[in-house]
């Protein structure tokens, strides 16, 4: 039996206008990629991606947006990672959680850094390195039950990725964001 994939959507959202218009610069001529200047909250998406730390605290910046809106989704981050990381999810991973609610009903935890509030340093990675984790996990990762991902979740909402605490400059994580996309869904046929 064949398995439906759905055109994937990733909406990258900024709240602030530096972000805003880095997307903006990446998104054009990228199809199935678009730019929300507003909240990942206010976007109709199945899954939202949280760029926690490698613990899975969800303590400061949009993470703790979702603690509030998710009131569970920190203690599920946090069992998953125990339970499937030997409690240090590594940066360039990803792993999905329901949120408990309708929708967005997941959460895709992608750690930018290893602990906490940490800062990172001009030269890093960690943005691009998410976003192919969720990406990756996004077209290639099953839910518990066994159902692919791709055919459950159509439309990601996606913040900047160490953009807050992290310190990563706006189109630092523009241009690795970007470059993550393209590396998967270039051999997809898609964007």
């Amino acid at each position: 039996m064949r398995v439906p994939v759905l055109a994937p959507e990733l909406v990258l959202c900024a709240v602030e206008q530096p972000l805003a218009s880095a997307w903006l610069a990446v998104a054009d001529g990228r199809p199935g990629v678009r730019v929300h200047p507003g909240s990942v909250l206010d976007i109709e998406a199945q899954a939202v991606v949280s760029p926690a730390n490698s613990q899975g605290w969800m303590r400061g910046g949009i993470d703790a947006v979702y603690a509030r809106a998710f009131p569970h989704v920190e203690q599920h981050v946090r069992s998953a990672v125990l339970a499937y990381h030997g409690g240090e999810l590594p940066v360039g991973e990803a792993q999905i959680v329901a949120t408990g609610e309708e929708e967005p009903a997941w959460l895709i935890s992608a750690p930018t850094m290893r602990r906490p509030g940490e800062h990172l340093p001009s030269e890093t990675v960690h943005p691009y390195l998410a976003a192919r984790a969720v990406l990756r996990l996004w077209q290639e990762g099953r839910l518990e039950d066994g159902r692919p991902i791709r055919t459950v979740v159509r439309t990601i909402a996606m913040p900047g990725l160490g953009t807050g605490v992290g310190g990563v400059a706006p189109e630092t994580c523009a241009h690795q964001v970007a470059a993550a996309w393209d590396e998967v869904f270039s051999s997809l046929g898609v964007g």
